[in-house]
């Protein structure tokens, strides 16, 4: 059975991301478009786009051509979605990298999407100039001014804009992460059509209010972050007050000092707006609404928010490779589901072994299908032939079931991702780096759940002689990123393995 959304289709725009996004961006004309949450440096929506085309122009200066890479590794400031649609309208892809993640891993990624310009800030200068010396990276650019980096100032020249031909539907726009369903890293290429369909999709199953205020704390590199934060906001017309990192006490009182109507934000801020004694020292009743993503909410902690806040919470369910694809309404909230498909989305729940189409409150996996589901993995066909059927519909990975009205449950995930603060943890890859450790004879990860963090990493270790716990943690501590740490830890006999040598990860999970 395949079920479609409750809203009537509409059409996409045959268009460029950055023309769809911005189109009005002279009718907003003196409407802050982006700010900084401390120093107050700011554009205007007349001045974003007029920036965006100078930049364009300035990287097609510089040699950037239609098809080339540019990758931003910054956390959220407000020159980021310049420098995004600067990269699409010149005809270009943006790679955007995780400033947490380690230097190999920024190395392959710059390597595998072949990207030619590196643009950071002055604090990562160091960092991204010893990868330049390991991929194929020929100038760097920085926001700001750093020695050995371009300025990013520097691109803003009075010239007229490159308009390359662009085909939405097959052009790349961005590519971002994924562990998809298990292993390592992919790439997500995601073309304009895609990025197109998702952010008219969420600004109708999300519309903003007039004189809309975000607080942009999810990463821009983040899919969540990119299509709420940034692109849907500004197609919206709303102010975005970028927060380059979090904490509890500046969150908050940014909320108060910006008269914040709307945020986006993970169940672990969530859980700090509806139980921290923090909350109570600030002024936060300009709030109007919040949107969680990355994992699922607590229909208890979505409860106290609106009880303690006085505004509308409400989740939705996505993934890299679809985006936002289902949003529950803000008002009557159905507790515990992730609300309905939003706008031009199919989707149907499959049997998990006979792939056979199942009616409403069985168990099965998720597969949606629309036009805002990715082109495929970057360089791996076959990854993308294991996820995308021919007719279009992707496998989630995720265990769900609907109601009799169409709302979507998530049940569990089939696939091994650990979702940890919103950012995506491999188990694989954790449990690669366990087996280098000398003492390590057999190792499994899981993710196990957090009150603040939603789920942390649980290695279950196996050892060939004594070991401690936090000599074992440290160690892979030093090779991941941060936020991929391992956050316990379990000395045990034997790891639980299928028959065909695979980790039975549900009865680990089930030790806790």
């Amino acid at each position: 059975m395949i079920y479609t959304s409750p809203h009537p289709p509409v059409p996409i725009p045959d268009t460029s991301l950055t023309s769809f996004v911005l189109r009005q961006a002279e009718q907003h004309g003196d409407r802050v478009a982006t700010v900084d949450v401390s120093d107050g440096r700011s554009f205007t929506y007349r001045e974003l786009a007029a920036a965006v085309r100078s930049a364009a122009a300035g990287l097609h200066a510089h040699g950037f051509r239609k098809g080339d890479v540019l990758a931003i590794l910054a956390p959220n400031v407000p020159d980021y979605p310049i420098a995004f649609h600067a990269a699409a309208t010149a005809g270009g892809a943006a790679v955007l990298l995780n400033p947490l993640d380690t230097a190999d891993d920024l190395a392959g990624r710059l390597n595998e999407a072949g990207a030619r310009f590196l643009l950071t800030m002055p604090s990562e200068v160091a960092r991204a100039t010893e990868l330049t010396t390991r991929t194929k990276v020929e100038e760097l650019l920085v926001f700001g001014e750093a020695d050995g980096a371009t300025p990013f100032s520097a691109l803003l020249v009075d010239d007229v804009p490159p308009a390359p031909p662009v085909d939405p539907a097959q052009d790349v726009v961005v590519v971002l992460h994924s562990s998809g369903s298990t292993g390592h890293p992919k790439g997500v290429l995601l073309t304009h059509r895609n990025m197109i369909a998702n952010v008219l999709q969420i600004s109708l199953g999300a519309p903003g209010g007039e004189d809309e205020k975000v607080l942009a704390m999810p990463p821009f590199h983040h899919a969540f972050g990119l299509i709420m934060a940034m692109n849907a906001s500004l197609l919206q017309g709303a102010t975005i007050v970028t927060m380059p990192r979090f904490d509890p006490e500046a969150y908050l009182k940014a909320i108060q000092d910006h008269r914040i109507t709307r945020l986006f934000v993970v169940p672990t801020i969530a859980v700090l707006l509806a139980k921290s004694p923090l909350v109570d020292r600030y002024d936060l009743s300009s709030l109007r609404s919040i949107v969680s993503g990355g994992a699922a909410l607590d229909p208890e902690t979505a409860r106290l928010c609106r009880e303690r806040l006085g505004c509308t919470i409400a989740q939705g369910y996505g993934l890299t490779e679809a985006l936002v694809s289902f949003m529950q309404a803000a008002t009557p909230v159905v507790p515990a589901s992730v609300g309905r498909s939003t706008v031009n989305i199919e989707y149907k729940i499959v049997h998990v072994t006979t792939g056979e189409e199942l009616g409403p409150h069985q168990d099965g996996e998720i597969l949606v299908r629309g036009p805002h589901v990715m082109k495929g993995y970057l360089g791996s066909e076959e990854a993308t032939r294991k996820v995308l059927e021919p007719d279009g519909f992707l496998h989630t990975g995720d265990l769900g079931r609907v109601d009799d009205t169409g709302e979507l449950f998530i049940v569990d995930r089939i696939k091994e991702l650990i979702k940890y603060k919103g950012q995506q943890v491999s188990p694989v890859e954790l449990e690669e780096v366990l087996m280098t450790h000398p003492k390590v004879e057999d190792a499994a990860v899981v993710g196990v759940p957090d009150e603040e963090a939603s789920e942390v990493p649980k290695a279950f270790v196996v050892v060939k002689e004594p070991a401690t716990p936090e000599e074992i943690t440290a160690f892979v501590a030093e090779r991941v990123a941060p936020y991929k740490k391992i956050r316990r830890l379990e000395f045990i006999d034997r790891i639980p393995r299928t028959p065909v040598g695979k980790i039975e990860r549900r009865a680990l999970r089930e030790r806790g």
